[in-house]
């Protein structure tokens, strides 16, 4: 059964709207500046933020679920429609607020200051969407690491696909800007001291952003009774794991190059079909070696890649999320979205540094987690 997406919603830091940040990413422009932090703690480091302050989680979702409803012309109530909302960090941000509450004045503490802390518990965002959409069916709320975004869109096109509904909201939110994920990322050494520069021979690290993009699936023939405009088809996907170590992906990638042999399979495509990968592209050392390697070693005959990074910040869970919807654009289009913050490339890849007209029918998205999550989507340009 064919999945087609008829909706999209996007908010980052290169915009408040998928037009905008499409406009913006293929003028060249980033939405990464060196914002004073919002915490005192912390020094100043490159963020992608979409306002002046870190956004919150349940307001990054509504809109981009009324987004992408109002996108494919869908009016709630949607009872039959599937919800499937991941997120990484989810609301992290509220439980460090909370845990510094109650380190804060832990002798004297009542238990009614700690406010309803189910509503923060990590899959209640996705139940939030539900109840937003009037949605009472199956309701799922991955959470994969940076594979998120990409897994979610998976798992909506598999309830489609085998006929367990006709309609999903589906994608990633991630207000990921808190204390304890930018001391994280700093202890690790992985974050960039002035910008994202994906496969650079001088990159830094990554860039941590905000960021959220839901889509809306249905099943083909739904969207031909109710005449809707069709940005694309997902064609297949796969899902692997390393099984390898916390946070260092596997140094041949064998679990990266399966995940993206099962998703070209499943898609009834070969490396040669593929017009355009969307890259992980974090910028890290390990991560854009590794991935040059995995990309060199499948698609030996050259195709055009390029990483968003350098415009929207890492998105963490959301990130594949983005990536998927900036591909469904440039099928759209017909226009390469660039790498943009590369100046030299360290690696023998047809990076894109401008973007361009090119004919496009077919795209490759791929995210990698920690854990060693490996996804990879194949997309379609609409009939």
């Amino acid at each position: 059964m064919k999945v087609l997406v008829t909706g999209i919603g996007l908010v980052s830091a290169l915009g408040g709207s998928l037009e905008d940040s499409w406009k913006n990413l293929i003028a060249g422009k980033s939405g990464i500046r060196l914002h004073q932090q919002p915490f005192p703690e912390i020094k100043p480091l490159p963020l992608g933020l979409i306002a002046q302050q870190p956004s919150e989680l349940a307001m990054l979702t509504q809109m981009v679920v009324t987004s992408a409803l109002q996108d494919a012309g869908l009016v709630p109530p949607l009872a039959d429609c599937a919800v499937v909302i991941g997120s990484s960090r989810s609301y992290q941000a509220s439980w460090e607020m909370l845990a510094r509450q109650m380190y804060k004045d832990a002798k004297n503490l009542p238990v009614s200051d700690f406010g309803n802390w189910l509503e923060i518990l990590p899959h209640i965002n996705a139940i939030a969407a539900a109840r937003q959409i009037g949605a009472t069916g199956m309701v799922l709320a991955p959470m994969a690491a940076c594979a998120t975004g990409i897994w979610s869109i998976a798992q909506a096109a598999l309830l489609i696909q085998t006929g367990q509904c006709q309609q999903a909201i589906a994608g990633a939110v991630e207000a990921p800007i808190t204390p304890l994920t930018l001391a994280g990322f700093q202890q690790m050494g992985a974050l960039a001291k002035t910008g994202a520069y994906p496969f650079d021979l001088q990159r830094e690290g990554l860039v941590l952003g905000e960021g959220a993009a839901v889509f809306v699936l249905e099943s083909a023939e739904l969207a031909k009774q109710r005449q809707a405009k069709v940005y694309g088809e997902i064609l297949g996907f796969g899902l692997t794991n390393d099984a390898y170590h916390s946070n260092s992906p596997e140094p041949e990638g064998k679990s990266a190059i399966a995940a993206i042999k099962q998703c070209l399979e499943r898609s009834c495509l070969s490396p040669a079909d593929i017009d355009y990968i969307h890259a992980h592209g974090t910028a890290t050392q390990l991560n854009d070696q590794m991935e040059s390697m995995v990309i060199q070693r499948l698609f030996p005959q050259g195709v055009a890649v390029s990483s968003t990074k350098g415009s929207t910040g890492h998105t963490l869970g959301a990130s594949g999320a983005l990536g998927v919807a900036f591909s469904f654009m440039a099928l759209k289009h017909q226009i390469l979205p660039p790498c943009v913050g590369l100046q030299q490339p360290e690696f023998d890849l047809k990076i894109v540094t401008a973007a361009r007209l090119s004919k496009i029918r077919q795209v490759l998205c791929l995210s990698f987690g920690f854990g060693g999550q490996n996804v990879a989507i194949a997309l379609a340009k609409s009939p």
